[in-house]
């Protein structure tokens, strides 16, 4: 006979918050029964409303605080309760890297495995942990002749109409009003996801931090945009502007970039720099959000690289060669890899304007490359750089990593997870757990970087 829950749909209760989960949502127990409540904080004691009820959990809508949380403060954005960027802007600062801090603690020592021979650094935050995003996209929506432009409701696609973001680069404001004055006055389409019909999707913003320049790329379902120079001439007059483009998406998804770029106005990408390493980013490259956190972050995965300049290294998803360009200029020879063809021509291409000649590119998912270049050619590494996904690296790729026997293996991750359960794997098969530094790459949300470093046991050895 199954067993009803102590809570029923809509029935409120009152209780104090012990934890929080990995996107920021607040953690209780109601007689034993377990609640997770989005915009609760740990210490907060809170009425709530039961919303969805399974077994031995459920989930509840906050509907008062009765005795804040010593760590809750006030956001400084208006939006950030509803809007499912900033999961934590309301949580002290220097709490929040507590918590990154002991999740990566937490999952190293949980599923990892590994309790002790290492040395975990205090997590690295940002000194003004707002505006430091340098891509946004702004999905845009019609509903009852109002459109809508910025960012998606937590969990669904209805969106918040606003002009502002406190963790998006701040020349964004004058984008999105003056991209919406346009749209109203000329009466542009704007796509509808239940029809597929219209034609404004999304925009895509793209800034240069050090170099200044701007990109906008306006996603349509169709092959051009009407009274596109009036939205040119408009967009120009804001300092910076570098280029300006279109994206074709027919497609019906939710996948917000089509394959093909349209040019609009100069050059389809704009170039910034982490540290010394110059870089083109086109509207379609992977390219790390927070570039200052990035530089702190690639800097980490250098050092523990431990580069003297003799050493032949592969990078492995290596976007447009970010990581692979830093090692490259204190290796004899990179070999990056990744999956996604324009990346890898950006990669070149970034090597080339660098004046980089011993990094060489491979187009081809790593846990395939990796593996066949083993075993037809029987590469070597000295050190090998793993940049992940969030669901880690395939277990094929960690057994071409055993099998090749590096020295080194920098392990940079964005899921202290998936982290956790391939230095286990690791570990099993030769590799010790040295360093681990986390990064805050992302304030105000439940997720962190961090780069670790895992060396042979028979280091050694190797090196003779």
């Amino acid at each position: 006979m199954k067993e009803d829950a102590v809570l029923k749909k809509n029935e409120e209760c009152i209780i104090h918050i012990e934890d929080m989960g990995n996107d920021g949502e607040g953690i209780g127990k109601y007689q034993g029964y377990t609640l997770f409540v989005k915009n609760a904080l740990v210490g907060d004691t809170v009425r709530v409303r039961a919303m969805k009820c399974k077994k031995s959990y459920g989930y509840a809508r906050l509907m008062e605080i009765i005795e804040p949380s010593p760590y809750r403060v006030e956001p400084r954005c208006g939006i950030a309760s509803r809007c499912g960027g900033c999961t934590l802007q309301h949580l002290d600062y220097n709490e929040q890297l507590r918590r990154k801090q002991k999740k990566v603690a937490d999952c190293i020592e949980r599923l990892g495995g590994v309790t002790e021979g290492y040395t975990l650094y205090p997590i690295i935050g940002m000194e003004t942990p707002y505006y430091y995003r340098n891509k946004a996209q702004f999905p845009v929506r019609k509903k009852d002749g109002k459109l809508s432009i910025g960012f998606y409701a937590g969990g669904s696609h209805s969106v918040i109409d606003t002009d502002n973001c406190s963790i998006q680069a701040k020349v964004n404001e004058d984008i999105i009003r003056c991209i919406r004055s346009f749209l109203e006055e000329e009466n542009i389409s704007i796509y509808d996801e239940e029809t597929h019909e219209g034609l404004v999707r999304h925009i895509l913003t793209r800034v240069g931090f050090v170099t200044g320049e701007i990109m906008i790329c306006l996603v349509i379902n169709g092959k051009d945009l009407p009274h596109k120079e009036k939205l040119i001439k408009s967009l120009t007059d804001i300092p910076g502007m570098a280029s300006i483009s279109l994206n074709i998406n027919k497609e019906k998804t939710n996948v917000i970039l089509g394959d093909k770029i349209k040019p609009l106005w100069r050059e389809p990408y704009i170039t910034d720099y982490i540290g010394e390493v110059k870089f083109r980013i086109s509207p379609l490259s992977f390219y790390q959000v927070n570039p200052v956190q990035t530089r702190v972050l690639y800097e980490k995965a250098l050092e523990f690289a431990g580069l003297k300049g003799d050493e032949t290294v592969w990078d492995l998803y290596c976007g447009i060669g970010t990581i692979s360009l830093f090692l490259a200029a204190q290796a004899k020879k990179v070999y990056g890899v990744e999956i996604i063809p324009q990346a890898i021509e950006d990669a070149k291409e970034n090597a080339r304007l660098n004046g980089i000649e011993n990094a060489e590119f491979f187009v081809g998912a790593a846990e395939e490359v990796l593996p066949e270049k083993y075993r037809e050619e029987k590469i070597y590494a000295d050190v090998i750089v793993v940049d992940p996904p969030r669901k880690g690296c395939e277990e094929s790729l960690l057994d071409t990593i055993v099998r090749m026997e590096p020295k080194r293996v920098v392990y940079v991750s964005c899921d202290p997870a998936t982290l956790g359960r391939d230095i286990r794997y690791l570990g099993s098969r030769g590799y010790e757990l040295k360093k681990i530094q986390a990064v805050d790459q992302f304030p105000h949300t439940g997720h962190v970087e961090t780069v670790v470093l895992l060396s042979h046991k028979d280091a050694d050895v190797l090196l003779v």
